[in-house]
């Protein structure tokens, strides 16, 4: 059910859960001042460096994402580059089926030649830049060798990067039935691919962290495919929001547009200010008539934006080598030094949302009561973490929330003792023993 959206926490501070349960899930509404005035299936917005969920509604329910689908395929079109079984250079001959698709003028598409060569540099541009399906697809039979065995590795790297809800049937986001008849086997002929908005953030998120160059084409505003030949195409991003286009957004950088009849006007996009990177998802944005826009999806993620950067802030919380009071050191056994000093590898950052500023103790857990020599300078042997109570929206999944704990690690080394003062210790502890049972003993008489 579509609703205009509203801000405003119903808990606190945004928590910050070292053992986060099924909080982390939960799907809150928002009852208090006004968000966006487009109208949303569901949506999603996180900040990126702790995936940490500032807005959630309808977050977990499985919907269309037509184009967004594009960010598995250059997750693995990376992927495999990082791994050397593809490279830039590589050339794509074009197939009957990328050749047809590529010639419907009523799809994003550049047009490809039937039998001519592309290199795979081209085609991921005109892919990311221009939601070009047909490239796309030369992408996918590149990687693994037809689109129906792409479609495999892309519900497999779902699973394993942890997406909780999805289904992909092709590609390129395209609704089978627009596909000639070339859609992927064991699919339906008029099947497309869904994902629950919670889902396509962290395909974003993780796109983002472990490719983060994919800004740097993701962000081009304009550019031509084939310059200089008959079949040069003029390529101006989907994604409005880039500097110079009509929806231009300060920070905009990325990611991902999508439109067909069953997801409407779809979008996952990220904006950087300053040191806070946001990614938001908004599906099915349309006006208080039912009617989907490019304006209504940029204009909803705009203010999905304006809603992070004007009430968070990134702060530090906790500096790098901190040490809790009362608890500077540990113990160490057989060493030179009977104990070490510990303190924290890193600062804590987290977010944090204006006006609901509070003071937490820091956490300390360390592996081990006591160590065993010999110990060198930087052995992890704890974490420090925050512990601010339960929060209505978490993180995106369980695992983002290690982002709130840091290190604990030795200030210095502790040498082995030799083996002459091990037993000269274990001597005066006998020793030590025996007296304090003596004098115990004799105390006992009077």
């Amino acid at each position: 059910m579509k609703r205009k959206w509203v801000r405003g926490t119903a808990a606190g501070l945004m928590a910050l859960v070292l053992f986060i349960g099924s909080g982390a899930f939960t799907n809150t509404s928002f009852a208090a001042e006004e968000v966006t005035d487009w109208n949303l299936d569901a949506a999603i917005l996180i900040e990126a460096s702790t995936g940490k969920v500032l807005f959630a509604e309808n977050a977990d329910t499985l919907l269309g994402v037509a184009s967004m689908t594009k960010m598995m395929t250059e997750y693995l079109l990376h992927e495999a580059i990082a791994e050397g079984t593809v490279s830039w250079d590589d050339q794509y001959t074009v197939t009957d089926k990328t050749y047809e698709i590529s010639q419907d003028t009523s799809l994003s598409n550049v047009p490809l030649r039937n039998g001519e060569q592309y290199s795979i540099q081209e085609l991921y541009e005109a892919m990311v830049i221009y939601s070009a399906n047909a490239a796309t697809i030369a992408i996918a039979e590149t990687i693994a060798g037809s689109e129906e065995e792409f479609v495999k590795l892309m519900n497999d790297k779902a699973g394993e990067l942890g997406l909780d809800e999805y289904r992909f049937v092709n590609s390129s986001g395209l609704n089978n039935a627009d596909m000639m008849g070339y859609h992927p086997e064991n699919t339906g002929a008029d099947e497309e691919n869904a994902m629950s908005a919670r889902s396509t953030a962290k395909l974003a998120h993780r796109l983002l962290e472990d490719f983060p160059e994919v800004l740097e084409t993701a962000g081009i505003a304009k550019k031509t495919f084939r310059e200089g030949t008959e079949d040069a195409t003029e390529m101006q991003n989907w994604n409005f929001m880039l500097e110079s286009l009509v929806f231009e957004y300060e920070g905009a950088d990325g990611i991902k547009t999508g439109t067909t009849d069953f997801a409407g006007y779809t979008f996952t996009g990220t904006a950087k200010r300053d040191d806070m990177r946001l990614i938001s998802v908004v599906m099915n944005a349309t006006d208080d008539n039912g009617v989907g826009s490019y304006e209504a999806r940029f204009s909803a993620t705009a203010d999905l934006f304006d809603y992070g950067f004007d009430h968070f802030t990134l702060q530090e919380v906790v500096p790098g080598e901190y040490t809790v009071e009362g608890q500077e050191s540990v113990g160490v056994t057989k060493g030179k030094e009977d104990s070490v000093g510990i303190e924290s590898k890193d600062p804590i950052q987290m977010v944090v949302k204006e006006g609901e500023e509070t003071a937490s103790e820091p956490v300390l857990s360390l592996d081990e009561d006591e160590l065993t020599a010999p110990v060198e300078e930087g052995d992890v042997v704890g974490t420090l973490g925050l512990d601010l109570g339960e929060d209505d929206l978490g993180f995106l999944d369980s695992n983002m929330a290690s982002s709130m704990q840091v290190d604990v690690v030795t200030t210095e080394s502790v040498e082995k003792a030799n083996w002459f003062v091990l037993s000269m210790r274990a001597v005066g502890g006998f020793f030590g023993n025996l007296w304090e049972t003596i004098t115990s003993t004799v105390k006992g008489w009077f």
